[in-house]
């Protein structure tokens, strides 16, 4: 098990139909990061996952995540990108993919090489270029952004219109909460209000980055370990279009799994969808022998 810096705190809890978990932390202060980690309650042989939120996110994006493996024999660990939730604040303008991809390294080297990536959204991309460099068991990708070799770039004006911290209104979150729910059938209303909360009304994320992956953002496809890689998409999903993650998966030569009824936080923190999809990625891993 994954060395870890302070002792476990028992959570009380137990996933239903799992076992008891413990809670605990890794800080990385050389970089200011902290990851949030959820670990079964006994030693497992089991690969660490590790879990990397996109923009505006945290390690809160992964809680039902977290808890859902722990309680079948997985070390789950979130990652908190610099200037995110628990991790250390920073001046958004000086953070890019570059500095967030190093983040994730950081991480993957403290959990060593055989752990398995687990990248949504923005941080399905910050994964891809992270496992250029870094190694791991396997992979997978829920609604990730796609890199520059199968990405329509954004229109210049789109790009040069970012600023340079931005908030949750540019996600479209600063609105009511019922418009919200309408445009995220799979969300309940704990579950809008609960990430209109976290997502905070402070403009923290980087503008830089934003416009790095919306011009693009390129990947060297050779530089990927063939490792077992699974690709995941959501129909509603109104941030990365489901056909643009199937056409992802196809380029990695990846198994693609469609859930044509979930949005893009409703694939991985929807209170009652998110587990069609932990399931889906617990089968993954149960047959990779991971």
């Amino acid at each position: 098990m994954t060395d870890l810096t302070s002792s476990d705190r028992l959570l009380g809890r137990t996933a239903p139909g799992g076992r008891p978990v413990r809670k605990d932390e890794i800080e990385l202060p050389e970089r200011g990061l902290y990851v949030e980690s959820w670990l079964p309650e006994r030693r497992s042989r089991r690969k660490p996952l590790l879990f990397v939120h996109g923009e505006l996110a945290g390690s809160w994006v992964w809680e039902r995540y977290l808890h859902h493996f722990a309680g079948r024999g997985w070390e789950g660990h979130a990652l908190n990108l610099r200037n995110h939730f628990w991790s250390q604040t920073a001046d958004p303008a000086t953070l890019d993919v570059a500095s967030y991809t190093e983040d994730v390294i950081a991480a993957m080297d403290r959990l060593g090489p055989s752990v398995v990536a687990v990248g949504h959204g923005m941080g399905g991309l910050l994964a891809l270029k992270a496992i250029e460099r870094a190694p791991v068991s396997a992979y997978v990708l829920i609604a990730p952004e796609a890199p520059k070799e199968i990405r329509e770039p954004a229109r210049p004006h789109v790009v040069r219109d970012v600023p340079d911290a931005y908030g949750r209104s540019e996600l479209g979150w600063e609105t009511l909460p019922e418009k919200l729910i309408r445009e995220h059938r799979d969300l309940t209303l704990a579950d809008v209000l609960r990430i209109q909360h976290l997502l905070g009304q402070k403009a923290f994320e980087s503008g830089r980055a934003r416009r790095q992956v919306l011009a693009g953002v390129p990947v060297d496809r050779s530089a990927l370990p063939d490792v077992p890689r699974l690709v995941i998409g959501g129909g509603l999903d109104t941030y990365v279009p489901e056909p643009d993650v199937e056409r992802l998966a196809e380029w990695l030569d990846a198994p693609y799994e469609p859930f044509g009824a979930h949005s893009h936080y409703g694939l991985v923190l929807g209170e009652q969808s998110y587990l069609q999809v932990a399931e889906t990625l617990r089968v993954f891993l149960d047959t990779n022998r991971l």
